[in-house]
């Protein structure tokens, strides 16, 4: 154990991080979405996790109405980053994020002062992470100058797939050391 505290902000309104880490569903109120819709960080709203000293703010459907709602808020890309600066009893904040380049995504990324890319070792994977590379630039260029890309995750990895082995070759020459060693391979 590395006896940190560790927050996790499930920012995804699909909620897989929530799920994932035993949340029930009827349990994630408050969620990340009352916070955003609140702009304020409700001290329920963090929730103990059967993993010791990790914690996580739930997400759930709603939140999928930030994206709507967050479209005329002043100042919106600083909303979470506002939320979350009111908590100081956590060593690291680790945020997931959805898969599309949204409010949320956005939001995050400004809070964030690093970004781990997770990459599926597929095709058009790469595609996306050009794509996702730009927007953190302008980002970093616009509202936070400390944002920095940690490194690069390849997920799904089947060493036996061809194309799952190109995918990673491509990566690891266009990226270079950013790329993790440590792979996370596809698992039925």
């Amino acid at each position: 154990a590395i006896n940190k505290k560790v927050l996790i902000i499930d920012a995804d309104p699909q909620g897989n991080a929530s799920t994932g880490l035993g949340i029930a569903y009827e349990n994630r109120i408050p969620s990340l979405y009352e916070l955003i819709a609140n702009r304020n960080l409700d001290p329920n709203a963090i929730k103990e996790t059967p993993v010791p000293n990790l914690s996580i703010i739930t997400s759930n459907t709603n939140l999928a109405a930030a994206e709507v709602e967050l479209t005329n808020v002043e100042k919106r890309e600083f909303v979470l980053g506002e939320i979350l600066s009111k908590t100081t009893s956590f060593d690291f904040i680790i945020i997931d994020c959805p898969p599309a380049l949204g409010f949320l995504t956005i939001n995050s990324l400004v809070a964030s002062a690093s970004v781990i890319v997770p990459l599926q070792s597929e095709f058009f994977a790469l595609e996306g992470i050009s794509s996702l590379m730009n927007t953190i630039q302008l980002i970093k260029e616009n509202y936070n100058p400390k944002l920095n890309v940690e490194g690069i995750l390849l997920t799904m990895v089947d060493k036996r797939n061809t194309l799952s082995a190109l995918v990673e070759k491509d990566v690891r020459e266009h990226f270079g050391e950013i790329v993790y060693k440590t792979t996370i391979p596809r698992n039925v």
